[in-house]
């Protein structure tokens, strides 16, 4: 199995929304989906996380919940992410499936390398740019913040750009050693676009990493 280098994050007003937004991305080509849902009870997030789910089945899509990795185990999906103040990742991996990945979110080197520690399997580093998707938004990195923590940063695992991404970002964000993109805006704004982001990302050359949840404890 492979880690996709493009992750599209949920939108929308209603969690409903969310869910059509899903569909149209999964019609669109999507490979990875990551379910975000915010300030809902866990009761409604299983709800939706489990007709997401249904949703992700049946076009193959990957499925990443956000936050919930509880909720993530009862439907099976493909992992979770978690912020910078969830759950820490070394308890969230001894509660989940040996084949159910973690990736986790990171603004500076510092994060990184703590999240490398909690053997995390992809880092999602940003923001790139300004994003209203975020209400406690960290400090914005920009080309120079990536290119001097990807310099520092020696690992191998991926390290996906998230924040604000337009499809001309792609290119130079690459350059830095970046091994993917999470957008939200841009894809919901025009599914169409998903195709064009996957474009971007095979010029690189940059071959799609093999999926093995990162259980070296």
């Amino acid at each position: 199995m492979q880690l996709p280098n493009l992750h599209y994050i949920s939108q929308g007003e209603t969690p409903q929304e969310h869910l059509n937004n899903i569909k149209s991305a999964c019609t669109a080509g999507a490979a990875l989906v990551q379910l975000r849902l915010k300030n809902l009870s866990p009761k409604k997030v299983l709800k939706f996380a489990t007709e997401a789910r249904e949703i992700t089945d049946h076009y193959q899509t990957r499925l990443i919940i956000n936050d919930h990795y509880r909720i993530a185990k009862e439907v099976k999906a493909d992992g979770v992410h978690l912020g910078r103040t969830d759950t820490c990742p070394s308890i969230a991996r001894k509660y989940l499936e040996s084949w159910q990945i973690i990736g986790g979110t990171a603004n500076t080197i510092g994060d990184c390398n703590l999240l490398l520690t909690k053997k995390v399997d992809y880092i999602g580093l940003g923001p790139y740019h300004f994003t209203k998707t975020k209400e406690r938004l960290s400090p914005i990195l920009g080309i120079e913040g990536y290119a001097a923590i990807m310099k520092e940063l020696q690992t191998t695992i991926p390290v996906i750009a998230v924040g604000g991404i337009a499809i001309n970002d792609v290119p130079k964000i690459l350059e830095t050693g970046i091994y993917g993109v999470a957008v939200a805006s841009e894809i919901t704004k025009n599914f169409n676009s998903i195709n064009l982001f996957k474009k971007a990302l095979e010029k690189t050359g940059i071959e799609e990493q093999v999926w093995r949840p990162n259980l070296n404890q």
